[in-house]
């Protein structure tokens, strides 16, 4: 039925009971008896009380209560008409010694009395209750979805609106290729089937957010050609208990009618968490709601024809039983994409942006690792809408710099006030990062030194790798840690003094070097051995306690290597510190003036002040 004809109803309904309040609560439960038959009770001596209301011209009353057949005294209530003048009445009922009490109570104070509103009340909170939810459903899901709550809340795609294909996605070329198969599977069955081979009944995309899975499955819904059915993780679970696995079902049978299909999940972790954790036990609607996926998906029942593809960026909080073959039998790693990945994404998002001849995606690649998907389109977005600010009729290459800075640090906040004092003192930090960065081998080069505010920094100091690495040696951390405590040894060497500007160096510094102790294990003192393990919190959905599978002799000695390493690392960046001090004065000088250095200027000037330095001096 139409919600809105359900609505008219029950205002219909509601009226209705109002007006019966009205009329009948007055007299409700009494017997109506005619003003003679009054009068002979009252002589007779059976009214135990009468209250008239003059307005009304009604008498009301207790008749004195009889005993039943078996025992039980009845009470008699009544109500009756009197004349318009009660004196005689009133005379007769004080003569017989029965209490008489005079109200003027109208109708309306009737019916706003405590009885006739707790009624109401009893009628008004479900009709309520029932209107809030029917006009939920039409503002959310339309009005064919009112009191739908067991049904699926998929959508399901149109293959031939859908304009996304495998074209339109770069940098996953290994990805792709593990999905095509799964496309070729739908348009041609029996090029598998014939060999005896099965196609996965569950594919399960893993990566980082914005890495690209759910672009993916765009393109495998606009490349499948077959009916495509699209619903996030928290569309199951509802507040009602039930809800979630009654669309479960809804969502398979749907698909069933249509096989072959494909059904996709985004967001899997919403629904698919471990059973039984959590604070107090598990939630026992999601995991209904799972247990109900995980018999749709390989139950007893076959389910042949209905393909589930899902992604998740948390893989680690799933419940084994939806990962093991036969459910979710296929998994695909979608990690961010390399240099080459990144120059060919950046072109699919600046193909419709006109471009200056400078632009060169290559370089803007480079500048861009551990970018994901979603950041290069921030950018190719953030370098357009830059250019639109300054009326430029193309992209420039400045602009995309700038965007990748943007992206990086934040925007710039130039209108900040500071003081020349403190901008010396950022120049220094930041020249103590770069000097250090420069003069140690293994780490990576200077891109950009700027003391300009940017995000929440102050002034920053931004390297970029020459190409992708995935290990990294001992030494190569070590110099890490060296170059971010470069900053406050600059500090101490120039002024004397140390400020609050090295915060966030210290924090990472410190835990790059509790990670080489206790999870590397790159140090002498303990070996090559892991300490601790960090325990998952899947009702939280984080690592928030880490189980110490060591003694306390153990945890003093990691606190002491980790000061030996900071210690050291600190005492290199001061040597290197040290010798370069006449670049680092010279330097700082130019970088308060211009306010940035680009690596070329960079590399120039610490070029030139070493040569000064190494000439030797006049005889």
């Amino acid at each position: 039925m139409n919600p809105r004809v359900i609505q008219v109803l029950l205002i219909v309904g509601l009226g209705l009971l109002l007006l019966w309040v009205f009329f009948r609560l007055p007299g409700a439960g009494r017997t109506k008896i005619d003003y003679t038959q009054l009068v002979t009770y009252i002589q007779q001596g059976e009214v135990q009380k009468l209250v008239i209301n003059k307005d009304a011209e009604t008498a009301q009353g207790d008749l004195k209560p009889v005993a039943s057949s078996e025992g039980v005294k009845l009470a008699r209530r009544f109500q009756t008409d009197i004349p318009k003048d009660p004196s005689e009445l009133i005379a007769l009922a004080t003569e017989k010694g029965v209490p008489v009490e005079l109200t003027r109570a109208s109708a309306w104070s009737s019916f706003f009395s405590l009885n006739s509103l707790l009624l109401m009340g009893m009628i008004l909170i479900p009709v309520l209750f029932f209107w809030f939810l029917i006009s939920r459903q039409m503002q959310g899901g339309g009005s064919s979805q009112a009191f739908n709550f067991g049904k699926s809340r998929a959508r399901m795609v149109n293959p031939e609106k859908t304009r996304i294909t495998f074209s339109d996605v770069a940098g996953l070329d290994e990805v792709v290729d593990e999905l095509r198969e799964v496309v070729d599977f739908l348009k041609d069955p029996t090029k598998y089937q014939r060999l005896g081979a099965e196609i996965p009944k569950g594919v399960i995309l893993l990566g980082p957010p914005g890495s690209g899975k759910t672009l993916l499955a765009k393109a495998i819904a606009g490349e499948a050609n077959v009916p495509f059915f699209y619903i996030s993780g928290s569309d199951f679970v509802e507040m009602f208990v039930g809800v979630g696995a009654a669309r479960v079902r809804d969502l398979f049978d749907q698909a069933k009618r249509r096989a072959p299909c494909l059904v996709f999940v985004d967001e899997l972790d919403a629904v698919g968490r471990h059973r039984g954790t959590g604070i107090g036990g598990g939630h026992d609607e999601r995991e209904q709601t799972l247990n109900q996926l995980l018999v749709e998906m390989d139950g007893f029942e076959p389910n042949s024809g209905v393909i589930v593809l899902s992604a998740t960026n948390r893989p680690d909080v799933l419940d084994p039983a939806l990962l093991r073959p036969g459910r979710f039998d296929r998994r695909i790693v979608v990690d961010n994409a390399d240099a080459k990945g990144r120059e060919n994404i950046l072109k699919i998002h600046l193909k419709n942006k006109p471009l200056a001849s400078d632009v060169d995606i290559a370089v803007i690649a480079r500048r861009t690792p551990g970018f994901s998907g979603a950041d290069l389109r921030n950018v190719a977005n953030e370098a357009a809408l830059l250019a639109a600010r300054k009326n430029h009729n193309h992209v420039s290459m400045a602009d995309l710099e700038e965007a990748v800075d943007r992206v990086l640090a934040g925007p710039e906040r130039r209108s900040k006030v500071i003081t020349e004092k403190e901008r010396k003192i950022i120049a220094y930090h930041e020249l103590g990062h770069a000097i250090v960065a420069y003069q140690l081998p293994g780490t990576d080069p200077v891109h950009k030194v700027s003391i300009i505010p940017r995000g929440l920094a102050l002034g920053y100091t931004l390297q970029l790798p020459e190409e992708d690495t995935f290990l990294l040696s001992r030494e190569q951390l070590l110099n890490r840690i060296s170059v971010l405590l470069g900053g406050r040894t600059s500090e101490e060497l120039v002024f004397g003094q140390i400020t609050t500007g090295a915060a966030n160096d210290f924090e990472r510094s410190t835990e790059l070097a509790r990670e080489m102790v206790t999870r590397f294990g790159m140090s002498d003192e303990l070996g090559p051995l892991t300490f601790g393990k960090k325990d998952a919190s899947m009702f939280l959905g984080k690592a928030l306690m880490e189980d110490r599978n060591y003694s306390e002799m153990i945890a003093s000695k990691i606190d002491q290597e980790v000061k030996r390493i900071i210690t050291e690392c600190h005492q290199q960046a001061r040597d290197v510190l040290e010798r370069s001090r006449e670049a680092l004065d010279r330097i700082a000088t130019v970088l308060i003036d211009r306010e940035t250095l680009d690596r070329a200027e960079f590399e120039q000037l610490m070029k030139q002040y070493e040569r000064q330095e190494e000439a030797p001096a006049p005889v």
